[in-house]
């Protein structure tokens, strides 16, 4: 056990069974704390993807179940449980096990309940949401402060009870050095530019602006390949437009992929042109920390990291042309590109790595449950 850090007893709940940046956030907490000696907990449904990498990974994991007609009997017996482990943190992550866990946790008297926002959104009952963040949390995490903000204006929580800590990032894992994938394995010309999205197949991500401004740019006669990286509920959507537009000879969908930064290092341009819900992205942390050169919109957190003619470019979100625009400046204007990646390197060293996302966390979980 490493004696430098006091070793707490943690319990993350997720009910998402997806996997995407909130998971991973998830599954880097956990890792982190165990690695610091702390005893951690995983509570998921079973057939979760977090689950089962976090069993994977060795972290202990409980099954959870959120179905809402067994909502008290179910509180009752995770209050059990809780006290039995002795846990002395609880930090929830989605809706439904913020709900169950946070009753639990207040019926086994817990030191500490946390409440983490990933993603922007609006809550149309405030009045009920308010208790997620208040009754059933003594503090609130998010990712970004554009999410903080929002939910202090919607909750009134004021600033000792919120904290922004974006997701940290393996700088060892994610670097400039190294293997690149092969994205693309039928293109005939290995030197064509490849400029690519990597996320979870989702609505809001802006993979329709990303296809529109791939039709305009290939139009206007640039040379390059676009990559659609990830996997989800909406790539039948992808595919129709893609026909639609006529790109399927220079766009190619991979699917879901593990190396994540082999294959940012493949990329010429890193796009995130998400539309909504966006905090601090991930994608965009590890590009930097990669020296990938990185475009994206002004949507949430994104522009908090993606500092426009600083570390990237940032175009209005929806706005196909300016992000064709964009593109086109990071590929052409190549002095001030490796100048801005350079930057956004540093910025990822100083402000963002995995280390000290954990350090960040266990000096507020000093602060409030005492040295």
């Amino acid at each position: 056990m490493n004696t430098t850090y006091r070793p707490w007893r943690i319990v993350h709940s997720e009910c998402s069974l997806g996997w995407g940046g909130q998971e991973h956030r998830v599954l880097a907490e956990l890792e982190g704390f165990k690695r610091r000696g702390c005893a951690v907990w995983l509570l998921a449904p079973q057939e979760a993807e977090v689950f089962k990498r976090a069993r994977a990974a060795g972290i202990p994991t409980q099954p959870l179940n959120v179905a809402r007609l067994l909502y008290p009997l179910n509180a009752l017996k995770l209050a059990s449980w809780l006290r039995r482990n002795r846990v002395q943190i609880v930090n929830t992550h989605s809706s439904r096990d913020g709900w169950l866990v946070g009753v639990a946790a207040r019926l086994a008297r817990l030191p500490l309940v946390i409440r983490t926002r990933h993603i922007d959104v609006d809550y149309p009952n405030r009045w009920l949401s308010r208790h997620a963040f208040t009754t059933l949390a003594d503090h609130v995490l998010t990712t970004s402060a554009r999410i903080t903000a929002h939910l202090q204006e919607m909750f009134a929580l004021p600033d000792e009870r919120i904290s922004t800590v974006p997701t940290g990032i393996d700088l060892g894992c994610f670097q400039p050095d190294g293997p690149c994938a092969e994205l693309v394995p039928r293109l005939a010309q290995k030197s064509t530019p490849l400029i690519g999205m990597i996320s979870v197949l989702r609505s809001w991500k802006g993979h329709p602006v990303f296809l529109n401004a791939a039709k305009q740019l290939v139009d206007a006669g640039l040379k390059a390949h676009f990559v659609i990286v990830g996997a989800g509920p909406i790539r039948q959507r992808i595919e129709q437009q893609i026909a639609a537009l006529g790109l399927g000879e220079v766009v190619t969908l991979t699917g879901h992929r593990e190396d994540v930064p082999e294959a940012l290092r493949a990329l010429s341009v890193l796009v995130a042109p998400s539309t909504a819900h966006e905090g601090v992205p991930q994608i965009g942390l590890q590009a930097l920390a990669c020296k990938t050169p990185v475009v994206g919109s002004d949507v949430g957190g994104i522009p908090e990291i993606i500092r426009h003619g600083e570390t990237g470019r940032i175009f209005p979100s929806g706005d196909a042309g300016k992000l064709a625009a964009c593109i086109r400046d990071a590929m052409t204007q190549t002095e001030a590109t490796a100048a801005m990646t350079v930057r956004g390197r540093e910025l990822v060293e100083a402000n963002h790595s995995l280390d000290g996302m954990v350090q960040t966390l266990d000096t507020l979980y000093r602060r409030k449950l005492g040295a």
